[in-house]
C-alpha cells in the first residue's frame, strides 16, 4: 500500500481540491494523510497557494522543505500542483528540479492520473475530508468574471464556471452521512452562481435545496461580492433557520475614486445601501469584510473615508492587507505603486486598531446573552466552540468550561459570562 501526503496552502477551495485527490487515491487502496508533518511519505503532493505575496513565499518554502526531503530520500516522488504552479510552472521546473511534476488549478486530475492512470467521474462527489469530522467546504463554482484591478485570481483560475446543482445536492447528503453539520459554501464569488448553466444567479434555490439536507444544521455564505448582489439571497437568508445569520462579503474600500480604480462595479452609496438592506432585513447578521489599502493612488482623503467607514458600520469581522501588484493584474500593468510601504503597514495597524476596540465593544455587549454554540475541539480545561455569527478558522471563538463531556459536532446551548477582544467565555446550560 503507498502512502502520500498531500500538504494544502492557501484558500478553502483548495482544501476542496485536495479532499477530492485524496479520494480518488483513497478508492483506489492508497494511504492518504493530509498537511502531515511526516515528510517519510512515499510521495507527496504540495497544492499551493498564489495569490499574494506571503502565500507565495509560504508555498514555495514548503517546496524547498521537501525537494530537500526528497534528495535526503525521505520521498520518492514530490508533485507540486495549486495556484503558484499555475502561475509559474515553467519557472518553478527551470528552479526546483527535484520536483518530478508541476500541475495547474486547472489540472487537478492530472496529476491523480499520473498516480494511477485514471480519473474516476464517478467518483467526483467523493471526498476525504482534512476538516474536522463536523463541517466541511461546499465549492459550489470554479473562477470569476469580475476582474478586479488587482486580483490575479482570473488569471489563475478562469472565468467563472458553475458546478450543477444535481451534482452539489448529491455532494451535500454524502457530505451529511459522514457526520458533517456545518456547509460553508464557498466560491470565488457565491452570488454569480448559476449564471452560466441556467441563464440567471441560483444561489437563493440553491440555498434553499441545501436546507432540506438531513441533518446538516448550519449553512454558511461566504465570498459573497457586493455588486448587484441578489435581493433573493437576503430573503432566504432571512427566513431558512438553517442559514447561519453571517456574510462574508469583502468590500475592499469605499471611496469613489478607489472603487473606480479597482474595477469593483460599485459605489459608496451603493455599498451603503446594501448593508442597510442586509441589516433591515436580518437585524442580527455578523457582516465579515475584507479590507485594501495602500492600493495605488490611495490618498489621505480616501484612506480617511475608509476610516469613516469602519466606525460607521462597525463590522462584526475584519481583515485588512496592504496592497502589492500581482502580475498580469490591471493595477500592476497600468498603475503605479506609488504609496510608500511603511504608509500601508502604518494603514493596516491603524485599522485594526479601530476594529480591535469595536469587536471589544460588541462582545462586552454579548455578555449575559444565550447563544447556540458547536462544539470544534478541547483545549486544556476549556472546549471551544462558536456561534452561527462565527466562521472555523477565521473569527472567534467561545470558551466553555464543564465537567459535562462533549465531542466535537455536538450543539450546546451556553450563557455568554465574560469577554475579551476577539474570544468569549460561557457557561453550559
Amino acid at each position: 500500500m503507498k502512502k502520500l501526503n498531500l500538504i494544502t496552502l492557501g484558500c478553502a477551495k483548495n482544501v476542496v481540491d485536495s479532499e477530492r485527490i485524496l479520494a480518488q487515491l483513497a478508492d483506489a487502496g492508497w494511504q492518504v494523510v493530509h498537511d502531515s508533518d511526516d515528510l517519510d511519505s512515499e510521495v507527496v503532493v504540495i497544492n499551493t497557494c498564489g495569490f499574494i505575496g506571503d502565500a507565495k513565499e509560504e508555498s514555495i518554502n514548503m517546496i524547498l522543505e521537501c525537494a530537500a526531503a526528497k534528495e535526503r530520500g525521505d520521498i520518492d516522488q514530490l508533485y507540486v500542483i495549486g495556484c503558484l504552479s499555475e502561475r509559474y510552472r515553467d519557472e518553478l521546473r527551470a528552479e526546483i528540479p527535484e520536483v518530478d511534476d508541476f500541475f495547474g488549478v486547472r489540472d487537478i486530475t492530472e496529476v491523480v492520473r499520473e498516480l494511477l492512470g485514471d480519473w474516476r467521474d464517478d467518483l467526483n462527489t467523493e471526498r476525504i475530508l482534512s476538516t474536522p469530522s463536523h463541517y466541511a467546504y461546499l465549492k459550489i463554482s470554479e473562477g470569476c468574471n469580475w476582474g478586479c484591478g488587482y486580483c490575479a485570481i482570473p488569471l489563475i483560475r478562469g472565468r467563472h464556471v458553475s458546478v450543477p446543482m444535481d451534482e452539489l445536492m448529491e455532494e451535500a447528503h454524502k457530505l451529511a452521512a459522514k457526520g458533517v453539520r456545518e456547509l460553508i459554501v464557498i466560491a470565488q464569488d457565491t452570488t454569480y452562481y448559476g449564471v452560466d448553466l441556467y441563464g440567471e444567479r441560483k444561489l437563493a434555490e440553491l440555498l434553499k435545496r441545501l436546507c432540506t439536507v438531513d441533518d446538516i444544521e448550519w449553512i454558511r455564505l461566504h465570498y459573497a461580492y457586493p455588486t448587484a448582489f441578489p435581493q433573493d439571497v437576503i430573503d432566504v437568508m432571512a427566513a431558512e433557520p438553517k442559514i447561519c445569520k453571517y456574510l462574508d462579503i469583502p468590500f475592499q474600500h469605499i471611496s469613489d475614486s478607489q472603487l473606480r480604480s479597482m474595477h469593483r462595479g460599485i459605489d459608496k452609496q451603493g455599498t451603503y445601501a446594501l448593508i442597510e438592506r442586509l441589516r433591515a432585513a436580518i437585524p442580527d447578521i455578523a457582516i465579515r469584510t475584507t479590507l485594501l489599502v495602500g492600493y495605488p493612488r490611495e490618498s489621505d482623503e480616501d484612506f480617511a473615508e475608509l476610516l469613516d467607514f469602519v466606525r460607521d458600520v462597525r463590522f462584526d469581522r475584519l481583515g485588512v492587507f496592504p496592497y502589492s501588484g500581482e502580475e498580469g493584474t490591471y493595477s500592476a500593468e497600468h498603475l503605479e505603486d506609488d504609496v510608500p510601504a511603511e504608509t500601508k503597514e502604518l494603514r493596516v495597524d491603524t485599522i485594526m486598531a479601530i476594529q480591535g476596540n469595536i469587536s471589544l465593544e460588541n462582545n462586552v455587549n454579548r455578555v449575559g446573552r444565550t447563544e447556540r454554540v458547536i462544539i470544534d475541539s478541547k483545549e486544556g480545561e476549556y472546549y471551544i466552540g462558536r456561534t452561527q455569527y462565527d466562521s472555523p478558522e477565521v473569527d472567534q471563538e467561545i470558551l466553555i468550561k464543564t465537567g459535562k463531556r462533549l465531542k466535537p459536532g455536538d450543539f450546546v446551548t451556553v450563557k455568554i459570562t465574560a469577554a475579551e477582544q476577539y474570544d468569549l467565555y460561557a457557561d453550559l446550560i
